[in-house]
Order: C-alpha cells, then sequence, then structure tokens
C-alpha cells in the first residue's frame, strides 16, 4: 500500500512534526485565514494536527480528515488533551464528502503532492472547488521541483521519553521524469535496549508540479483569481532557491 502512514510513520511524524512546530506556514495560514471566519475551514490531510490545533486555539472553526487512522489518533488524543472540540473524520482524498461547505481548504506541507495520479490530482481539486462557498479560498503549498531531484538516502532517528530508538531509512528507488513522481521505501524501525521490535516498510509516492501547470490545473478546476507565493511571503514570485510555493485561489461568486 502506498502513501500508508502506518502505526511507527505516524508515530515519528508526530515526534518530528509536533503539534505546534512551524516551518512559517503557521504564521502564514493564520494571517491568510483571517477574512475566513464567517465559515468553517476544512484540512484535508490533517495529519496528526500539527497546523489544526494551533488554529483552532486562535479561535478558528477547522475540520479535517485523513486516510490514516493511526494519524486521527494522534490528532484526537491532542484536542482531548486540550479539551477541544473537533470533527475529524477517516476519508480518502478522492472520495470525501460533507452535507455543508467551507469558507476555506487549506493543505500546507506538500500534502497534495500524496496524489500522484494527474488525473486524480484534477478530480481532487474539483471536489474541493464544490465544497467551497462562493468566494470561499483554497490554499495550497507545494515543494519546488529541486526538492525532488536532490540527493536520495537518508537515515533519521529519535529517542522517545522512555528510551526507545526510532529510525528512518529513506531510499529512493525510482524517479519517473514522465509522470512527474519519485517512489521511495520508507522503513521505520522501533528499538528496545537495542533490540529491533517492530519494523514497518511504507512505499512512499510523490508528484511534482511545475508553477504554471499547477495554476493552469487550477484554472481548470474553476478557480480564479490564483496568487503564487514564495517561501510564506504573499504575493512575492517564487525565486529557484525557495523552500516552498503556496498557491491561493477562489471559488468565484455565484459560481
Amino acid at each position: 500500500m502506498i502513501n500508508r502512514y502506518g502505526k511507527l510513520a505516524s508515530w515519528v511524524y508526530h515526534l518530528d512534526k509536533p503539534i505546534g512546530r512551524s516551518f512559517g506556514d503557521q504564521e502564514y495560514y493564520r494571517q491568510r485565514l483571517e477574512q475566513c471566519r464567517r465559515g468553517p475551514i476544512l484540512e484535508p490531510a490533517v495529519g496528526n494536527g500539527r497546523l489544526l490545533v494551533p488554529l483552532i486555539e486562535a479561535g478558528f472553526s477547522v475540520e479535517g480528515f485523513d486516510a490514516s487512522a493511526e494519524m486521527l489518533e494522534y490528532c484526537q488524543d491532542e484536542c482531548r488533551k486540550r479539551k477541544l472540540t473537533v470533527s475529524l473524520t477517516q476519508q480518502t482524498f478522492e472520495t470525501f464528502a460533507y452535507d455543508k461547505h467551507f469558507a476555506a481548504i487549506i493543505m500546507p506541507a506538500g500534502s497534495f503532492q500524496l496524489i500522484a495520479n494527474t488525473l486524480s490530482a484534477g478530480a481532487v481539486l474539483k471536489r474541493f472547488y464544490d465544497h467551497l462557498l462562493p468566494d470561499g479560498s483554497l490554499i495550497v503549498d507545494l515543494d519546488p521541483i529541486g526538492s525532488f531531484l536532490g540527493p536520495s538516502g537518508s537515515v533519521r532517528s529519535w529517542t522517545t521519553d522512555d528510551g526507545d530508538l526510532l529510525t528512518l531509512t529513506d531510499h529512493r528507488v525510482e524517479t519517473n521524469y514522465v509522470a512527474q513522481t519519485t517512489l521511495s521505501h520508507l522503513r521505520y524501525e522501533h528499538w528496545q535496549g537495542g533490540n529491533l521490535t517492530t519494523t514497518e516498510l511504507d512505499l512512499f509516492k510523490l508528484r511534482w508540479w511545475g508553477v504554471n501547470e499547477f495554476v493552469l490545473a487550477l484554472n481548470a478546476a474553476g478557480f480564479v483569481d490564483v496568487v503564487v507565493s514564495g517561501n510564506y511571503q504573499h504575493g512575492q514570485a517564487p525565486q529557484k532557491d525557495d523552500d516552498i510555493i503556496s498557491f491561493e485561489a477562489r471559488r468565484p461568486t455565484g459560481r
């Protein structure tokens, strides 16, 4: 199964990207969402709630979904600790559905690139469009192409409060320049007292997008007034060394 985010993957994610950790996105999204207090906000691929929880604490009405039950457990637990009421559901990009519309849909940290098929990505953008209120906003972060084409292979580790060791070995096995995808084997390991207790292998597939290509995809889904920004500087055109590119688009009024 590709992009599973199982037990060990979710544990590592929560250790590496705890609630409230910002890459510049937390401040950016709070600023951009100020205009959206007139309605609820949806975060697909909500993960452990790294961004959702601080937004709720700041007074925004946010709910989310994720395909991974394990990731949702972390998010639900963090909300319970803070006595926050939140709606979280297990759904996928391709089939999510709500009986209401949202003032904004947000996808930070490149989560949209988990949709590796072009046709599926276009259908998901249209699904986002259909779930927005008129004049509602979609904000999506994408990693620049250069981040996909750099050196492959790494080993990282984390120590838990109990002294256990978690390791992640990332090995890229394929770069498909036609499909614009990379496929990596992510091997997670849990060590206790020097003994390997659990291991987990995720097949991790991502798709990269050109800036103009994604703008065209947004337009094809019906979005207008697309603003492309580099490194969370709203309206600043992306530069070749930027770490993140943000796209903000609007569902037009009356459509």
